[in-house]
């Protein structure tokens, strides 16, 4: 390919130039460029046509992109073609991420290299999410996003560990690499990367479709809660070197979940895979099951794997389901002692939890001071798990007391102590006591 250079303009496809000002990094597919159009910073990705199949209909592909318009504001979608130079090359602008979002990679890395400009020399920068809470809520927009991006009619048909961007305080998520999104049943002959395409892919007998993008999200998501790779056990291990012919067996043709209840060949290997024997047992049932059914029955039959919208509500229970205890223990109910079916109690500290049960789902929710109720918890017609509906706050007269405080738009009906209900309007609260029940409009919950 021709590489760009440093101050270099490239003509774009509707009028003006875009400068070269640096580089950002290369992948298998060319080089982007950090260049300024318009008087804004942008990163240019810059292809290699030689690796592109289909070069004249992956660039339509991006066209069409860029004409449709990205699903939500959490990929960094094309914006702008440039013009197509005579011996083929091209790239196309898109937004720049973020400071504040890490790779994905140095995530499940821990750390990222920082290279000081004047010295040269690279250190090791921690990267870790700043809570469980955080981490959960990174799980459940991944999520959404694939469930916007499959909405929309388009598969990601690549997606791998280099896909994403997180910041690792909020949870949020920026979607990356989206030129090789492409509608369903469009394919421009993109291999994908070893140990994320789904079992026929990996075997050539299908093309990357939302049915393989389930697979691979499966594995993502697997990879961020657990560390490690679902099919990477004893079996793998025994092979010292993976040949394509040994990829070809361990994940196409005979792949094996690690924790296969039917399957014990392919287990975790300790001193190897600590991480994912470490955390399989810190989770609950209900995801340990949607995982085992995702690399089991999932992996011969595409349409039995877990759909996003059944993802999203087993994470959003999950993130529910955190307890911050005062002693600062900080896990999922799972790993708390259950005096009886009403309350959870820390192991470390012997802190007592109360517990909300809600109408419109069969578990209880933990209570402890800064607990939040998201609107998809609360409002049975609601999607949303960003905005806080709700939160239990202390009284600020009176501590130690603690109550709940409506964050929400809406009125709420609320029972207290001496019997009667009460309006409870936008930033208003009520006390927690033994015989509290609250109707949210439509949906009750009680202590």
């Amino acid at each position: 390919m021709v590489e760009l250079k440093i101050g270099q303009q490239v003509d774009m496809e509707f009028g003006g130039k875009a400068t070269v000002l640096g580089i950002i990094g290369s992948g298998g597919q060319g080089i982007v460029y950090l260049v300024e159009f318009n008087g804004m910073k942008w990163a240019l990705k810059w292809y290699d046509v030689d690796k592109i199949r289909k070069p004249k209909e992956f660039r339509k592909n991006i066209q069409n992109n860029i004409e449709d318009g990205a699903p939500s504001n959490r990929f960094l979608w094309p914006k702008y073609l440039t013009k197509e130079n005579p011996d083929g090359t091209f790239g196309y602008l898109m937004e720049l991420k973020p400071e504040s979002f890490d790779s994905f990679v140095d995530i499940l890395n821990t750390y990222k290299l920082c290279v000081d400009p004047l010295t040269g020399r690279a250190t090791k920068k921690p990267v870790r999410f700043s809570s469980l809470y955080a981490m959960v809520t990174a799980v459940i927009n991944i999520v959404n996003t694939f469930r916007q991006l499959h909405r929309a009619g388009k598969s990601y048909q690549d997606l791998n560990d280099g896909g994403f961007f997180i910041n690792v305080d909020t949870g949020a998520v920026l979607v990356c690499d989206c030129d090789n999104i492409a509608p369903e049943g469009s394919n421009f002959g993109i291999g994908g990367k070893p140990g994320y395409m789904a079992p026929e892919i990996v075997r050539g007998i299908a093309k990357p479709d939302v049915q393989t993008d389930k697979y691979s999200l499966a594995v993502v998501l697997f990879k961020l809660l657990f560390r490690g790779d679902p099919m990477e056990g004893e079996k793998v291990v025994k092979d010292v070197c993976l040949t394509e012919t040994s990829e070809l067996r361990h994940y196409g043709q005979n792949a094996v979940f690690v924790y296969d209840p039917q399957n014990s060949s392919n287990r975790p290997v300790r001193g190897i895979h600590d991480n994912v024997i470490k955390f399989w047992r810190l989770y609950p049932d209900y995801i340990k099951d949607a995982f085992i059914r995702s690399f089991t029955v999932g992996l011969t039959e595409p349409n039995k794997r877990v759909i996003e919208n059944e993802w999203q509500k087993l994470f959003i229970r999950l993130r529910s389901e955190i307890i911050m205890c005062g002693c600062g223990r900080t896990n999922f109910t799972s790993m708390f002692e259950k005096p009886d079916e009403h309350s959870y109690k820390c192991p470390k500290c012997g802190m007592s939890f109360s517990t909300l049960g809600f109408s419109n789902h069969d578990f209880r929710v933990p209570l402890y001071l800064g607990r939040k109720f998201f609107e998809c918890e609360i409002y049975p017609d609601s999607d949303d798990f960003l905005s806080v509906a709700g939160e239990l706050v202390e009284n600020k007269l009176k501590p130690g007391i603690l109550g709940i405080k409506n964050c929400s738009s809406k009125k709420w009906r609320v029972k207290m102590p001496d019997g009667n209900f009460y309006d409870i309007t936008s930033g208003k609260g009520f006390p927690i006591w033994k015989g509290l029940e609250i109707d949210f409009g439509g949906v009750t919950a009680k202590i």
